[in-house]
């Protein structure tokens, strides 16, 4: 049952404490069941890269087999996203897990042709969508209050910590055995289906068959919803906005490395140095301010903290040595986190229940394409001028930007209206706080969340 905006505004509450979060069965479950499968998840990428060069001396053969993960996001997220809300939300994640977990296992088989591997990886990476928007939307339903805004921190920290660490436990094992960081990773998978399957409840379907309709026209819904609605537009510019700079660093430290390194510093030192930054960053950041920070004061900070994570790397057309960049990254990961989790806590309350797979869907894939594009146009960009004046110009632009997104940003009556108005999607909705614009109001102009055909009416850190 969704909380009305009388029991969670922040100004009537203090933060809530790791201890209450953790108090939650279910979030144990969840958190658990996350944290293995993104460690497993990482080794297994560092592995597959490995076992590929080793099988085939190709560069290219060990880029695809990374970057296919990617690929479904890209070529079908939101749809297969939108399967989670068609279907039993625990049933979904024990199912995606033991697909991954048997097709781990055909990849650890020795022998096997790197075409083969691709697609078996290609295939595996299929469940990822609808295993993460499940468990998106699953998080609302188990924590409420400023209680889902730190569980969501801790998810958020906890995915970047398991970056580092699976990186660094994959490189490690399959410099000695590739093949058993594969199956490790397909353990993983066992394991949290596991502890999906019995520490989560049985929930009916958000939708039921008789509110269902094409699947392309349920996907097309979930846009409408997060475009249609301002405060919901307002969240998806804010992430995408901060996706499209902070990712910067990290995928050009190899390069970075190669041209600032100097000094006692070798070149892979900091190149390691410049990628932890900014998830390390992240990570201090979402405790910190997830956990000292009252919910009232976190809403205030969105704005200048949206201007500072850019404003942050700026310094970069210095041409500093490669600490100091590790030091900036770490900053502007340090100002995200502090925004993210904020935002993406607003996001869920206000969204209609029904909505939390899909709309999970269209930000994890427009996550996905704004990190792949922000990579890609500041790598051909440092073909032709110095990375520091790449990385430099392009965070002033985003500061440009974010002072935008800021400035576009819905006022407390609007975001209060927005999740009292999800709230009761399915019953009356209020009446519009006196004096709020139009522009941050509902999606429509009749009162009402928006008509959207076949559907039944009310999902999760859009990216968590």
């Amino acid at each position: 049952m969704e909380a009305t905006v009388s029991d969670e505004r922040p100004s009537q509450e203090g933060p809530a404490t790791f201890s209450e979060v953790f108090a939650q069965r279910e979030y144990r479950a969840i958190f658990a069941s996350s944290a293995l499968s993104w460690i497993g998840d990482f080794i297994a990428k560092a592995a597959v890269t490995v076992l590929v060069y080793h099988e085939t001396q190709s560069v290219g053969y060990s880029a695809a087999a990374f970057a296919v993960s990617f690929l479904p996001w890209l070529i079908g997220g939101p749809l297969l996203a939108t399967l989670a809300e068609r279907h039993r939300y625990r049933s979904v994640m024990v199912v995606c897990d033991v697909i991954r977990m048997a097709l781990m296992v055909l990849v650890a088989i020795p022998g096997n042709p790197p075409w083969l591997i691709l697609c078996l990886l290609f295939a595996t990476t299929l469940a990822n969508p609808p295993s993460q928007a499940a468990r998106s939307a699953l998080m609302p339903l188990i924590l409420t209050g400023d209680r889902l805004v730190v569980g969501l921190s801790l998810n958020s920290s906890t995915g970047q910590a398991a970056q580092v660490i699976g990186y660094l436990i994959g490189a490690a094992i399959a410099a000695v055995n590739p093949t058993a960081a594969l199956l490790i990773n397909a353990a993983t998978f066992a394991l949290s289906a596991a502890l999906v399957r019995f520490g989560i409840k049985d929930r009916p379907p958000a939708m039921s068959p008789a509110h269902r309709s094409h699947l392309l026209r349920e996907t097309g819904a979930g846009f409408r919803i997060v475009f249609g609605t301002p405060v919901l537009r307002a969240v998806a510019l804010l992430v995408f906005s901060s996706m499209l700079f902070s990712i910067v660093p990290e995928g050009l430290a190899a390069a970075w490395a190669r041209e600032g390194a100097g000094g006692d510093m070798d070149t892979g030192v900091a190149q390691a140095v410049i990628m932890a930054a900014n998830p390390i960053g992240f990570i201090v950041g979402g405790l910190l301010v997830g956990r000292a920070v009252a919910p009232a004061r976190r809403l205030v900070l969105i704005r200048p903290l949206a201007v500072l994570a850019p404003l942050a790397l700026v310094p970069a057309l210095l041409d500093p040595p490669p600490l100091a960049v590790a030091l900036l990254a770490a900053l502007c990961g340090f100002a995200v986190a502090g925004l993210l989790p904020v935002a993406n806590g607003l996001f869920v309350r206000a969204l209609p229940n029904g909505y939390r797979a899909r709309a999970f869907g269209v930000m994890a894939t427009g996550v996905q394409v704004i990190q792949g594009f922000a990579v890609l146009a500041t790598g051909l960009l440092a073909e032709r001028f110095s990375i520091p004046v790449v990385v430099g110009a392009w965070s002033a632009a985003g500061v440009l930007l974010m002072a935008f997104t800021a400035a576009r940003w819905p006022n407390r009556a609007a975001i209060d209206f927005a999740i009292e108005a999800a709230g009761n999607a399915d019953g009356p909705v209020p009446p519009r706080p006196a004096g709020e614009s139009e522009s941050h109001g509902e999606s429509d102009g009749d009162g009402k969340l928006g008509n959207l055909p076949g559907e039944r009416g009310r999902p999760s850190h859009a990216v968590s």
